[in-house]
């Protein structure tokens, strides 16, 4: 480590001798590196980062950290749009150097430490020809998508990432490294599914595998002018999807970096060629598409295909809420207030249906159980001159479409702002079984660098 920032020597070389991985503090080389995140709209300076190698690594941070009285941020993948994996003056505990991925194929499932991205993961489930449900954005973190529920491709057939969580290393706020799952310490394991980031640092996952080497999948774009028939028709087509295909439809700017705006519906089918055919065939013979792009392919492609939209270092505002009906008025509201989108921003509706929602709403802690729509409306920009713009124009579009929401919202988007009533929101019926667990493994509520649960008094 090149300097000791504010910190005593003795007090550092201390911490340095009990840490296997990195120790970095502001004048270090790679402190400016490892301090970004995906979302360029936070640009925080820890007064160290410690990034760890081992489960021993993280409770050695977590014990320094409090011994200084320094907040504690985690970092896994860096991808929370809220960007809370990164603070000022905060210990950065950074986990993107654990990248073990081992699969056992006999029993089923792969062992991940805490910095795997989904791309990483489902590259090594795949050389086995399994998988499991994922992000939809390969640079996502295993991590944090999995502790707050984890939606993906294949949430219709095998139930969120959380659903496919067999067991979890965590490291709790006294320091204590514990493995959990449904028979060891289950009311932790109970928590970590779907509002984990409240409960510890988990250094290493367990998930349970499935068969799947190939998915038919991609999009059907069309002019902007057909955007009322393609949503309508969307409603109608995912009125009675099987398990087997994910279907999102929305507004969109072309993805050939022109602007244009269009409609569009993205698919991913997780069944056999010929149920594939047979499922797609009302889409494929829908409309006059300006572009479609939907057949086979690896399921690691199809986890890559919305990268480009989400680079590391471009500006993000999000919000999103449920929907369980789909009306034609949030239909007209959405074509209205798209053309004076400021950027190539998107409004999306992710459909929700099958497997994810056949899980009891206090099974996990992840309550959103009902089938219907998520609606994510996710500004991208990269100009900073743009960043006023771009957040008014969010925060307006989702007024304007607040009629038309449920209760509930999910986590994994949820902005910095997304204060007061969001964590109940997200969290539903579970919340006060959350907030007594709370009191029980992190009383101090050490984790508070998230949508928070403060511990039940």
């Amino acid at each position: 480590m090149a300097g000791q920032g504010s910190f005593d020597e003795k007090v550092i070389r201390s911490f340095e001798g009990a840490f296997a991985g990195e120790v970095l503090l502001p004048d270090a080389a790679g402190y400016d590196e490892a301090r970004q995140v995906y979302n360029g709209l936070f640009d925080r300076r820890p007064a160290l980062i410690a990034r760890a190698k081992t489960a021993a690594d993280a409770s050695a941070a977590i014990d320094f950290a409090r011994g200084n009285e320094l907040e504690i941020s985690i970092r896994g993948g860096g991808h929370g749009i809220a960007g809370r994996a990164v603070a000022d003056g905060a210990l950065m505990l950074d986990l993107s150097l654990m990248k073990d991925v081992r699969v056992d194929t006999s029993a089923g499932t792969a062992r991940a430490q805490g910095g795997v991205t989904w791309g990483e993961f489902n590259d090594a489930a795949a050389e086995h020809g399994l998988a499991t449900t994922g992000g939809v954005v390969s640079t996502t973190g295993i991590a944090g998508l999995t502790l707050g529920g984890g939606f993906g491709w294949l949430m219709a057939k095998h139930g969120l990432a959380a659903d496919n969580l067999v067991s979890a290393e965590v490291v709790t706020a006294d320091g204590d490294v514990r493995t959990t799952s449904e028979e060891e310490d289950p009311d932790l394991f109970w928590a970590l599914r779907g509002a984990g980031a409240n409960f510890g640092v988990v250094t290493s996952f367990e998930y349970r595998l499935h068969p799947l080497a190939e998915v038919t999948g991609g999009l059907a774009a069309y002019p902007f002018d057909a955007a009322r028939d393609v949503l309508e028709f969307h409603r109608g087509f995912t009125a009675d999807l099987p398990d087997e295909l994910m279907s999102y439809g929305g507004l969109i700017h072309a993805p050939d970096g022109s602007g244009t705006p269009l409609a569009a519906i993205v698919v991913c089918h997780s069944g056999d060629a010929s149920k594939a055919e047979a499922d797609l065939k009302p889409l494929l013979d829908f409309g006059t598409p300006a572009m479609v792009q939907i057949g086979p392919m690896p399921y690691p492609a199809i986890n890559t295909m919305l990268d480009a939209g989400f680079q590391k270092g471009s500006l993000n505002y999000w919000k999103s809420n449920f929907i369980r009906e789909l009306s034609d008025d949030a239909i007209g509201t959405m074509i209205d207030a798209f053309p004076s989108c400021p950027s190539l921003s998107g409004l999306l509706l992710e459909h929700y249906h099958g497997a994810a929602t056949r899980v009891g709403m206090t099974d996990t802690a992840v309550p959103h159980r009902q089938a219907g729509y998520n609606l994510l409306i996710p500004s991208v920009w990269t100009d900073a001159a743009q960043t006023d713009a771009n957040v008014a124009w969010t925060r307006q579009t989702y007024a304007a479409l607040e009629p038309s929401f449920a209760e509930d919202r999910y986590v994994n988007y949820l902005s910095e702002d997304d204060l007061g009533d969001a964590a109940r929101a997200a969290y539903g019926p579970n919340y006060d079984r959350l907030a007594q667990l709370k009191a029980t493994y992190d009383p101090e509520n050490v984790f508070h660098l998230n949508l928070n649960v403060k511990p039940a008094a």
